[in-house]
């Protein structure tokens, strides 16, 4: 906690030595201020010194806010600290936090430290959940806080665990799904490490240019009644005015951007807004905190017309320091990135000789290992050597034996040659008889064959001569009967298809060229990031399957119907600014 004494422009020490001074300390996103000052000092001497000590130029979006009656309400500046209605202790608390958030924090936020104190806030108020984040986006934005932290990832630092204090995710979100702390911090650590190269500044950005796009971010809700009497919840915030259903913080119902405002008044606790269409009827509701209202609509009125002029020339010269100080810390980036590659490359050079050297170590010391190995085998030849020396006269000896025993069968095989040869000549000739047997037999068959078919012919011819005696002897004479062919039935006709061929022309049919309009305007950092968009589908889908239906908050549901849908923050926005202010101011009498 850092304390700060100061001492200028009325401000006295922090002890209260004198009735005529007192006592305040200043709760910042990151730090703990304490002040003495005068009872006559004003809101804007005690801003102004806050500024000052935390080097704060982008005064315009921050405010001193505390808490009185379970109320929060904002320092006035141009009124006396202790004559406002603050509270009556010492030290008096008041805390420095942004009242007025930007349209583009990449393009209006110049300092560094107006980014960090940002980023602070929007990160507690995402944890705190404040403000709606699905959990898909809460993953990612964990992982821009962390490289904002820790800087890149490396595996040998960032271990397992490394994230277990840190409150990273809101409560909602991990209670919704069935995943423990390792599985979440796995998935955040994978994202972590895409981050890769971004400085603090960078990473702090790239959170808000996420958080900008979240429907509830920079949206301050007061409770309302129309002329009905029906409860509704206003939205003010830096695009224009809202209408909620209190059930309903997401999607407004109706929206007022400033460009459409002519006027704003105030009166006891009616609250009336006059568009720009004269024709269209005074939008008019009642507030119970009509002051707080009216605050921050000026503010953000005044904030919304001051985007659309020329910049000062403090912020021009602030943005021209801003670019400056950006090409500094870029070439002081470059040159360090360069050092530390120069630095990794000698370091892996280093390691590569060692690698070598223990390498050729390795490699001497098995060639040692091989001599040694060498000369055993010398000694080991050497005796097989004379082993087969003597080997080889057993074997010339066996040899000779051998040769001796081939020559006693030669004249073995001569003998059995002759015997052989003897045998052959007796089975060719009885080879010979055979066949001559087989060819008798085969002669004495046929001719049995033949005289078979003699006899046949034999008894054939004695049985019609039989039969031509016995018609002479009888003498009877029998008439024969000629027969006639009969005529043929007329033939039948023949029966020929001819098939016609059948053609058919196809002509291209005229396609008609279909154009759909999808009208749905998404983030414009996801629009001009499609990485971004792939990463929270696939971190959507990763966790998806864990989800415990039954634990869906009523946001969650909501949230889930505009994604159905596909309506975001900045769809719903063009779509009300597209009706006209009177149908508007209708449809809200009507609520």
């Amino acid at each position: 906690m850092a304390r700060v004494l100061a001492s200028k422009m009325g401000f006295t020490s922090l002890r209260r030595t004198q009735a005529r001074t007192f006592r305040v300390r200043i709760v910042t996103a990151d730090a703990d201020l304490e002040f003495g000052c005068e009872v006559k000092c004003k809101g804007r001497d005690l801003f102004d010194l806050v500024c000052r000590t935390l080097g704060l130029r982008e005064t315009w979006f921050f405010g001193l806010q505390y808490t009185i009656k379970d109320t929060m309400a904002w320092l006035k500046m141009d009124k006396r600290v202790l004559d406002q209605d603050v509270p009556k202790e010492e030290p008096l608390v008041l805390n420095f936090l942004a009242k007025f958030y930007p349209e583009n924090a990449e393009e209006e936020l110049v300092q560094d430290i107006t980014q960090h104190l940002f980023f602070l806030q929007v990160k507690k108020k995402i944890l705190e959940e404040e403000v709606y984040c699905p959990p898909e986006a809460s993953v990612l934005l964990a992982s821009y806080a962390v490289q904002a932290k820790y800087g890149d990832y490396h595996p040998n630092v960032h271990k397992p665990g490394f994230l277990a204090q840190e409150e990273l995710l809101p409560k909602r979100v991990i209670n919704l799904y069935q995943m423990t702390a390792e599985m979440w911090e796995e998935r955040i650590t994978v994202c972590y490490a895409e981050h890769r190269g971004r400085t603090r500044d960078e990473a702090e950005i790239e959170y808000l240019k996420i958080a900008q796009d979240l429907e509830m971010y920079g949206v301050n809700y007061f409770f309302i009644r129309n002329k009905k009497g029906t409860d509704l919840l206003l939205g003010v915030d830096a695009l224009g005015l809202h209408i909620y259903d209190p059930d309903n913080k997401l999607t407004p119902k109706i929206s007022f951007p400033w460009n459409e405002i002519r006027n704003i008044s105030y009166s006891d606790r009616e609250f009336a807004i006059k568009p720009l269409d004269k024709k269209a009827d005074v939008f008019k509701f009642n507030s119970s905190k009509l002051r707080v209202n009216k605050l921050l609509c000026i503010g953000n009125h005044d904030l919304f017309m001051r985007r659309r002029k020329v910049d000062s020339l403090e912020v021009q010269q602030m943005k021209a320091q801003a670019r400056e100080e950006k090409a500094r810390k870029q070439m002081e980036r470059q040159r360090l990135d360069r050092e530390k590659r120069l630095r990794e490359e000698a370091e892996r050079a280093r390691d590569e000789l060692e690698r070598r050297l223990i390498q050729l170590q390795d490699e001497a010391l098995m060639a040692n290992e091989a001599l040694l190995r060498s000369e055993e085998t010398a000694d080991l030849l050497a005796e097989k050597a004379q082993i087969a020396e003597e080997e080889a006269k057993l074997l010339a000896q066996k040899a000779a034996e051998a040769e001796q025993e081939i020559q006693r069968i030669k004249v073995t095989a001569i003998r059995s040659e002759e015997e052989k040869r003897l045998i052959e000549q007796k089975k060719l000739e009885a080879e010979m008889l055979a066949l001559k047997m087989a060819e008798e037999s085969e002669r004495r068959a046929k001719e049995a064959e033949q005289l078979k078919q003699d006899l046949q012919e034999a008894r054939e011819s004695e049985r019609r001569a039989k039969h031509k005696l016995l018609e002479i002897t009888s003498k009877s004479a029998y008439p024969v009967r000629s027969l006639s062919p009969g005529s043929l039935p007329p033939d039948l006709p023949n029966l020929s298809f001819s098939t016609e061929c059948l053609s058919f022309d196809f002509k291209d049919t005229d396609m008609k060229r279909l154009s759909m309009e999808i009208e749905k305007e998404k983030v414009e950092y996801m629009e001009k990031s499609k990485h971004l968009q792939e990463q929270l589908n696939e971190l959507k889908t990763e966790i998806e399957s864990l989800k415990l239906k039954e634990r869906e908050t009523h946001l969650d549901i909501l949230h889930n119907e505009n994604t159905e849908r596909g309506t975001s923050k900045q769809s719903n926005f063009k779509k009300q600014t597209l009706q006209s202010a009177k149908s508007r101011v209708a449809f809200f009498e009507e609520l």
